[in-house]
């Protein structure tokens, strides 16, 4: 996107260097990544920086509103809604596309929000081999708020060990071991030094819960949570007996369960932003655009872009028989604003929030980025393309 430093970093790019690349994060996590990761970062003019951050800032000014758990107290399926929620999250991620004006202008649209941790460490990882293996240029950063890697992590330790000691702390999933995320798991657990646990490894005795540790059982003060539960819905009949969750536990969560679906796309037509489409509850849609062609229907309780019709007809809306659980919202056109060796690409970027207990608000600390060739952004998509995948995002500094 700043086009002499995308042809510099171009031109350096060898197979041998991406190579050495991979293998450094294969040997910082002692983990395979199960995704494919691009060949490059994705670099962020200052201009594009600041329209980031500024839309960022918008969105949790919605989420700091008094009456925010009112008009989100629906968000929640009722089915999934488990007791002891607590003030607000402890995570916010928010996904931007990368969009152009009319006039050429780079700008970003808000395609999604989770208030539900992403790759934490491994983002760090991947961040640090960029700079050990490619020349990242000077007056470039992949933190926020003056953060480095020492300081992140310690952010992180606070956040999600807190008082406790790591081994009162879990990172809990559904079949760890399976899950295209476990190169995070794993480098959480090296850098926290929290273990990762299965669902089905828990022990519960009353309304405490357990794990065994080398066959001793260790008592479970923090659950570090990564379960989608209605990923967790579609799973449980493969699982066999395991503890169920919705029932008042005596631990603390981080984040509690009930803020992936409040902090969702469920809060989109609530946003007035320029860097926000246009979306509407389908239920509360007051008549059907006749352009549909420019606008995409989610269902509201999805993960992972499943589910979401991109080509809308009038028959795809008559079909749905819960309305109530889906949004229209006007298309975001990505623009191909990154140049590959192999074409261009477009990308999406994800803003990293923490929100420590007792911060008057969340605080910007890290990015994500996904580079695409096709209609869908993700790491299960394009696996066939190159120069397309997981990644980070540099941010050029302001000068002064």
């Amino acid at each position: 996107m700043i086009p002499a430093i995308r042809t510099a970093y171009n031109e350096q790019f060898t197979a041998t260097k991406y190579q050495d690349f991979l293998d450094g994060i294969a040997a910082d996590t002692g983990v395979t990544p199960a995704f494919r990761i691009a060949e490059t970062p994705v670099f962020v003019p200052a201009t594009l920086g600041n329209k980031l951050v500024q839309a960022c800032e918008e969105i949790v000014n919605v989420i700091l509103r008094p009456d925010f758990k009112t008009i989100t107290q629906d968000a929640i399926p009722p089915a999934m809604k488990l007791p002891r929620e607590n003030e607000h999250p402890h995570f916010i991620v928010i996904d931007f596309a990368v969009c152009k004006t009319p006039e050429g202008e780079l700008i970003p649209q808000l395609i999604e929000l989770q208030g539900f941790p992403t790759m934490l460490a491994f983002q760090e990882v991947m961040a640090r081999r960029f700079k050990t293996h490619f020349d990242i240029p000077a007056g470039f950063n992949n933190f926020f708020n003056e953060l480095d890697e020492t300081a992140y992590y310690q952010l992180l330790r606070d956040m999600i060990v807190g008082p406790y000691q790591p081994e009162e702390v879990i990172l809990l999933e559904v079949k760890p071991e399976a899950q295209k995320t476990r190169i995070d798991f794993a480098s959480t657990e090296k850098n926290l030094g929290i273990p990762t646990v299965c669902l089905t490894a828990l022990i519960q005795e009353g309304k405490k819960l357990y794990y065994l540790k080398d066959g001793v059982k260790m008592p479970i003060q923090r659950i570090y949570n990564r379960i989608i539960f209605d990923d967790l819905q579609r799973q449980s009949a493969d699982l066999g007996e395991y503890v169920n969750l919705f029932q008042d536990l005596d631990v603390e969560w981080i984040t509690h369960p009930n803020w992936f679906y409040r902090i969702s796309k469920y809060m989109m037509p609530f946003i007035h932003s320029e860097f926000v489409p246009k979306s509407w509850f389908l239920h509360e849609l007051p008549v059907i655009p006749a352009d549909l062609e420019n606008y995409v229907l989610k269902p509201l309780f999805s993960f992972a872009g499943q589910g979401v019709l991109i080509d809308v007809t009038q028959a795809d809306i008559d079909s749905i028989k819960d309305p109530e659980n889906w949004i229209l919202q006007h298309k975001v056109k990505y623009a191909p604003a990154i140049e590959t060796p192999t074409g261009p690409a477009i990308c999406e970027i994800r803003m990293i929030y923490i929100w420590l207990d007792g911060a008057a608000r969340p605080m910007l600390v890290h990015n994500l980025a996904r580079i695409s060739k096709g209609k869908m952004i993700g790491v299960g998509y394009n696996s066939k393309d190159t120069w397309v995948g997981g990644s980070t995002a540099f941010f050029e500094e302001q000068k002064a």
